[in-house]
């Protein structure tokens, strides 16, 4: 029996892209004068795995070169290599708030995830998220997203952020010497790794609500596999907080 050759997408069999497609140069220059718009390349990426490969290599690379030039800079300096191969997700944690699902990795509460306009991340603020042993350690975190008035929880906020080398941080080698387990189900929303627990494993350190403005008590992330961090805590009040600070 003779088969008709089918001339589709090589990545994908029910692609629509029967007569090939843009080169990658023209898409790089429709998307630099798009200012590497994140939804734009999102929706490219459903095309066929033919763009959804070309997005993961280039585009977010550029998004995130765009966004954060000096983070990127430094968490690919002495060959550091844990951007590599990440970029969306890098991209995605630049720019979503993961929220939590009641049952899932913060059990008690239901916030939806979100795109967020613009957030901060600080080399500075996250020393604050180490135990003194590991602050040689590079961690670049948030400020908090906060979602206020959630009833008996108070005002929420939830946190985000990427080491820098973590396959050879302190904190890793640490997470491992205590046997550390990892979640049984939950996993990364940014790239799907498997997560540790920094609370079970006893490695939150009191300056991280000092930094957060939150209570003591109330807070809590995870680390994937990958170096990625996200967590939530309950926030002072306002003027508790700037009392705090005044001290």
């Amino acid at each position: 029996m003779i088969l008709t050759k089918q001339y589709r997408c090589i990545h994908s069999a029910s692609c629509q892209c029967t007569k090939g497609h843009l080169s990658e140069d023209v898409i790089f220059l429709v998307f630099h004068a798009l200012n590497w718009n994140p939804k734009l390349i999102a929706t490219l990426s459903c095309v066929c795995k033919w763009f959804d490969d070309l997005a993961k290599r280039v585009l977010w690379k550029e998004f995130c070169r765009t966004r954060a030039p000096k983070m990127l800079q430094d968490l690919q300096s002495n060959g550091s290599h844990i951007v590599d191969g990440n970029w969306r997700a890098l991209g995605k944690l630049l720019l979503y708030c993961s929220g939590c699902t009641k049952g899932g990795l913060f059990n008690s509460i239901q916030i939806p995830g979100h795109f967020v306009y613009q957030t901060r991340f600080s080399r500075t603020s996250g020393k604050s998220f180490l135990l003194p042993q590991c602050r040689t350690d590079v961690l670049y975190v948030s400020d908090p997203c906060e979602h206020l008035d959630q009833g008996e929880e108070g005002d929420v906020g939830f946190f985000r952020g990427i080491f820098k080398s973590f396959a050879t941080s302190k904190v890793r080698k640490m997470l491992i010497n205590k046997g550390a387990k990892l979640h049984p189900s939950e996993v990364c929303p940014y790239c799907k790794a498997k997560l540790w627990s920094m609370l079970q494993a006893k490695m939150i350190p009191q300056s991280a609500s000092f930094r957060l403005g939150s209570y003591d008590d109330c807070i809590e992330y995870y680390v994937c596999l990958n170096g990625h961090m996200l967590g939530i805590c309950t926030l002072l009040p306002l003027s508790d907080s700037e009392g705090a600070s005044e001290l």
